[in-house]
């Protein structure tokens, strides 16, 4: 069996956890050494939150899947490598380096280096983490949305500027700089013709089941959603698409879904955010949507997307393969 998953941050990281439990670890490509099954998981990732600093490539969403599912991630932040120091960022913010706001770890900083060199080498971010990934070895394919840039950028009202004047700044600055108590109109993507990655487009034809980790809607999934090609690719595909709400009891549990949502004017319940993504049998994106029980799309479900709802609840991997089997039999695969 073939499953893709469209993943962004910590919660799609642990998410894939859950998937790895269910479909078994497969190496990849298949000729490595390294556990192998009969199953092919391959996670399509966010980039949206990726960016320059320090002169170094950064990349928190392949970098919090790989750290997560290789067994070398912090699990009390969610993010960053277990046992981090941060020298070389307090050495930096001695030198009045800008920007002084963003946890450079002195381990995680040595992926960015040798990513960066490989980006300067003329090499593709999908080769760079499919290299990474040999030390990891995270039992599913770990590919970016795209090799091009494709940066989330939030529209904010400019400081001190005249009223109605806004400026665009990186999704980083906006989230952990201004942890998003400034005024914001929306989110944007800057890139250069950003494409599908190779192996994208396939993954999401050949699939038996796709399925949307409960990652932030809007700069999660809703940024690998807006690289050309993607949303045509699951609207085509003859595999079923199931989404898992990212809120329990009509709240996000972490993160800033509730911020994002609310900049367009969506509200932070599983009913809502199930019409964002839309039905596939209309012009939208979803067969299925698993939310969490008691929540409002359990009684009253979008039209033409199938709801069922299970214990969402994280807490270790074995709970979470149960949602991903739910979420799978929801469209009858059963694997």
């Amino acid at each position: 069996m073939k499953v893709t998953v469209l993943v962004g941050g910590v919660g799609g990281a642990r998410f894939l956890q859950g998937v790895r439990e269910v479909f078994g670890p497969t190496a990849f490509p298949a000729t490595d050494d390294g556990p192998g099954g009969p199953h092919q998981v391959t996670a399509v990732v966010n980039v949206g939150d990726d960016a320059w600093m320090h002169g170094v490539r950064i990349c928190p969403d392949l970098d919090t899947c790989m750290y997560t599912l290789g067994d070398g991630i912090d699990t009390e932040r969610g993010w960053g490598r277990r046992g981090e120091t941060f020298h070389a960022k307090e050495e930096l913010a001695a030198y009045g380096a800008d920007p002084d706001w963003f946890g450079l770890g002195d381990r995680d900083l040595a992926t960015h280096l040798i990513r960066t060199r490989m980006l300067d080498a003329g090499y593709r971010l999908s080769d760079i983490t499919a290299a990474l990934s040999k030390r990891w070895q995270p039992g599913v394919r770990l590919l970016p949305v795209t090799d091009d840039r494709h940066e989330t950028h939030v529209l904010i009202d400019a400081p001190g500027g005249e009223p109605g004047e806004r400026v665009a700044i990186h999704f980083q600055e906006w989230w952990v700089r201004h942890r998003a108590q400034v005024r914001t109109h929306g989110f944007v993507q800057v890139d250069g013709n950003a494409a599908p990655a190779p192996g994208v487009l396939d993954a999401l034809s050949d699939a038996d089941v796709i399925l949307l980790a409960p990652s932030n809607p809007v700069v999660s999934i809703g940024a690998i959603t807006s690289v050309p090609g993607i949303r045509s690719a699951l609207r085509n595909t003859a595999a079923p698409v199931v989404g898992i709400s990212p809120v329990i009891d009509d709240r996000p549990l972490r993160g800033m879904a509730d911020e994002c949502l609310s900049v367009l004017g969506v509200d932070t319940t599983a009913r809502a955010i199930a019409e964002h993504y839309g039905a596939r049998s209309g012009n939208g994106l979803l067969d299925g949507w698993l939310v969490a029980p008691g929540d409002t799309a359990v009684a009253d479900p979008v039209p033409g997307i199938a709801t069922a709802a299970a214990p969402l609840l994280m807490t270790d991997p074995s709970a979470t393969a149960a949602m991903v089997r739910a979420a799978c039999a929801l469209v009858g695969v059963h694997p």
